[in-house]
């Protein structure tokens, strides 16, 4: 899709993820950047400062995805849609009914929505938890569904629906596949936060971070600002009917994670390890880490920021927003 001119819904835009697409899609020569956000996870914080611009604005204070009218008046006149409103993973474990609703159901109002103001364009945010635990590695887009979680799940639904979409009423869109993001704006306090700000948080209470089982546990970390650029890209590309691996392709151990940000803290405090518990033992994913080939090929995107780079960004951040420490 042609970019120049355009007017870009961003559903979910003053989240995490979202807020960074935003500021993205400010850089760019775009006619209007539409920002549509529930705040239930996102910050009106995050995207104050792109208020200022005049080709972006909120949508009537807010917005969410299972409001059909709302959605259905917020795409009208837009070109291209960018959707990233979902719950979180073990948000969805503690409450599948909501998650229902707000990734499946949300989803497909957001297609509906699409189809029937013509939009030339979808963004729909997925998630490497399809993959499940792996069977290869490094997992390619070809890798089986192998997920056990109800994120996951919402994930492959929504995916299923872009695609029969695409094939019924020829919608043009491109699902990315994000591998374990983290950055500036990621919540660094909640209950449902991610192992490194955890780990963060620990350190900057002075206690020792915990590693559940022995560490060798490995994912492929990417930088949010780095996730923010494959939107953008996958927007302008002319593919349609596909899904890409958002990651570095970095296999990165959970040990390795921890000694990498206790020496950016310059702290000597000792890693403590547990043993999974039983509930843990049964859903945790022991290596993830994404194929970039056909990211890089399809879409331009390769990722620009190193583990070290962007964890030196983040606390960076931490320390210019958070005003003190978080008790874990």
């Amino acid at each position: 899709m042609k970019i120049q001119g355009s007017k870009i819904l961003v559903i979910g835009g003053a989240g995490f993820i979202g807020s960074h697409v935003v500021a993205e899609l400010l850089k760019t020569d775009v006619a209007e950047v539409v920002i549509y956000d529930n705040f239930a996870r996102g910050k009106r914080s995050h995207i104050t400062p792109y208020l200022k611009d005049p080709r972006c604005r909120l949508y009537a204070n807010g917005g969410d995805v299972r409001e059909t009218d709302l959605l259905d008046d917020a795409m009208r006149g837009m070109d291209g849609v960018i959707h990233l409103a979902a719950m979180w993973l073990l948000h969805c474990k503690d409450f599948p009914r909501t998650a229902f609703h707000v990734n499946i159901e949300g989803t497909f109002n957001v297609l509906e929505a699409c189809v029937k103001n013509n939009i030339k364009r979808l963004v729909y945010s997925s998630s490497a938890s399809v993959y499940g635990d792996a069977v290869e590695v490094p997992m390619t887009e070809a890798h089986p569904f192998k997920n056990r979680n109800f994120y996951g799940a919402t994930k492959i639904a929504g995916e299923a629906m872009c695609r029969a979409y695409g094939d019924r009423y020829g919608l043009s869109y491109v699902g990315l596949r994000y591998m374990n993001v983290y950055g500036p704006h990621q919540d660094q306090t909640a209950a449902y936060t991610g192992v490194i700000p955890i780990m963060l948080n620990k350190i900057d209470v002075n206690e020792s971070p915990v590693i559940n089982g022995d560490g060798s546990q490995a994912y492929d970390f990417i930088t949010v600002e780095d996730v923010a650029r494959s939107n953008v890209l996958a927007l302008q590309s002319d593919v349609t009917d596909e899904f890409y691996n958002v990651g570095s392709g970095v296999q990165t151990s959970i040990k390795q994670l921890c000694d990498l940000i206790l020496e950016l803290k310059k702290s000597d405090l000792k890693v403590t390890y547990k043993p999974y518990s039983a509930d843990d033992a049964r859903r945790m994913v022991q290596n993830r880490i994404g194929c970039p080939k056909k990211a890089e090929a399809d879409l331009g995107f390769v990722y620009k920021e190193s583990l070290r780079e962007g964890l030196l960004k983040l606390i960076a951040w931490r320390e210019s927003n958070m005003a003190e420490p978080s008790k874990p």
